[in-house]
């Protein structure tokens, strides 16, 4: 028996359908260059932006792992999800501007402009191993279970299938058939969302029934500090390190903010998703409750897959959820595929071949996206082998690599001594202790060293490890610059937050300007969301 129906088929047959006719009409309009194949002419306008991070940003494993937690009864991962706004706020607000006017093609760029190109490199390099290792598998792995739920395909004909689907109009379209498919896509992750709600809420019996078993869910956001997952001073003071990692520092995002046609659009794209990852906030405490009341006492592991089985959602409306984990998968691969192709060729080939002409970095970025298509198919064997929890997966590794990007990120921003000899050394040295904390956690094997010290090293918190790593990393590089005796030069300036230069002339046009002045609804749009932070603080403290 399988948990979809002929016209449940119909409904995905139609979405692929849809993401075909897409791809080919923007396909047809691209231009062998560069700039609009990596960042779409920096012609993008807010909402295209915002609704593309937003999809990008909710993959598989988020459907999968917050119905695993929705199954623990426990909305402290809704807090997570609610903090990640003010990293969002940030980058719209006041980071945006400074990579516009830096003129790049990747983040990386960025550091090897404010620093030197041996960051650059290495940053580059850090971030395409990370999304083959971590984000492409995970969300291999979560849309193979899923395909497997649905179509009783194993896992690595459901990987190779999603792979070569999302791989070839990546190769063919660029950037610009990767957001718009995406934009697509995220109108099905909001309509899948939108349709297993109102159906578990009907099944439930409506408000009066979700009063009824709120006696039975945890809706504590502040965990006490011995918390296993989400302790409330790893939420307060690490949760946003991890923030500005993702959202400040990672090719995978800022992409679509350098594409952007101004400042403005930057930054309102920003606002836009903040209020859409309040929305998902939303779905998991509703999610929690319907999954306690409908399916008593269900595997963490099985949620999904229950609620699938289940009758809750009639033949055709559980396509529409299913597509919406696929639009959801195929989204965050395409941006892990673009991501991956702007770091090799305009970091790695363009450093090695600077007279390259237009049209054979866009060929060198299609050979790219290839590569990393065929190499992810190749990784799929050992993702049964690793066979992780798929949301935490994300955010412990996140944990254990982003602090030292974002002290020397932070430093660079705001003090001008900070030099590349200390951004290096802190790169390098604080990359040991991630990598000396995840292979017994990806190997699932106990540390042979029986020492109190590694005791503690090995079964800290994450967010607490995350939060550590931060402060060593900051007193390391500071170190590190103040014994050094480089010289510092006025160039850098542009590249730091207290310099006072805003304008950017990029193919005869102005994107940034130092008179432009935010929109009203921006500054007002930007208070409501913290509002909205700051209420559901309040009504789940």
């Amino acid at each position: 028996m399988y948990a979809i129906e002929s016209w449940d088929a119909l409904v995905i047959a139609l979405y692929f359908a849809a993401v075909v006719l897409i791809s080919f009409y923007f396909v047809k309009s691209q231009s062998e260059t560069p700039h609009y194949y990596f960042l779409s002419n920096r012609n993008l306008g807010w909402i295209v932006i915002g609704t593309s991070i937003f999809a990008a940003s909710i993959s598989s494993e988020h459907f999968l792992g917050l119905a695993e937690y929705s199954a623990k009864q426990d909305l402290a991962i809704a807090n997570y999800e609610l903090i990640l706004v003010m990293p969002l706020l940030l980058l719209g607000w006041c980071l945006a501007p400074l990579f516009l006017r830096a003129n790049i093609y990747t983040i990386p760029e960025y550091f090897g402009k404010r620093f030197d190109k041996r960051t650059q490199l290495y940053l580059s390099g850090f971030m395409i191993l990370f999304y083959l290792i971590i984000r492409i598998s995970v969300s291999l792995l979560a849309g193979g279970l899923l395909l497997n739920l649905v179509f009783d395909w194993d896992i690595y004909t459901s990987s190779i299938v999603i792979m070569m689907i999302t791989g070839i109009y990546t190769i063919m379209g660029g950037l610009t058939v990767v957001v718009y498919t995406s934009v697509f896509q995220a109108i099905i992750i909001i309509l899948g969302v939108i349709t297993l709600t109102f159906f578990g809420l009907n099944e439930v019996g409506g408000v009066q029934a979700i009063q009824k078993s709120m006696s039975s869910i945890d809706f504590t956001m502040f965990k006490p500090v011995s918390d296993p997952d989400f302790p409330w001073t790893g939420i307060l003071f690490g949760a946003p390190i991890i923030g500005i990692g993702y959202w400040c520092t990672d090719q995978y995002i800022i992409q679509r903010i350098l594409a952007a046609n101004s400042v403005s659009s930057a930054r309102n794209s920003t606002i836009l998703v903040g209020f859409l990852k309040t929305f998902s906030v939303l779905f998991i405490v509703i999610a929690s409750i319907m999954t306690v009341v409908i399916i008593p006492g269900v595997e963490e592991n099985q949620a999904l897959a229950s609620l699938l089985y289940s009758n809750l959602l009639p033949s055709g409306f559980k396509g529409i959820v299913v597509t919406g984990v696929l639009a959801a998968l195929m989204s965050s691969l395409s941006g892990a595929f673009i991501s991956s192709s702007s770091l090799i060729t305009m970091d790695f080939f363009r450093y090695f071949q600077p007279h390259s002409s237009e049209k054979k970095l866009v060929l060198v970025g299609r050979l790219a996206t290839i590569f990393m298509v065929v190499i992810g198919i190749l990784w799929i064997p050992i993702l049964k082998i690793v066979n992780l929890p798929l949301y935490p997966y994300i955010l412990k590794f996140q944990a254990y690599f982003a602090p030292p990007i974002v002290a020397i990120f932070i430093l660079g921003l705001l003090w001008k001594r900070m030099n590349s000899r200390s951004a290096v050394w802190t790169l390098i040295i604080g990359l040991i202790p991630g990598i000396v904390r995840t292979i017994p956690e990806l190997l699932k094997i106990d540390p042979i060293l029986n020492h109190p010290f590694f005791d503690w090293f090995f079964s800290i918190n994450y967010l607490h490890y995350g939060i550590l790593l931060f402060l060593f990393s900051l007193i390391l590089a500071t170190t590190v610059t103040l014994i050094s005796r480089s010289k510092f030069s006025t160039a850098i300036d542009q590249y730091m937050l207290t310099s006072g230069e805003l304008t950017v002339i990029f193919h005869g046009k102005k994107i940034l300007s130092r008179g432009e002045r935010p929109e009203q609804f921006a500054w007002i749009f930007s208070f409501v969301l913290m509002i909205i932070l700051v209420g559901f603080w309040g009504l789940f403290l």
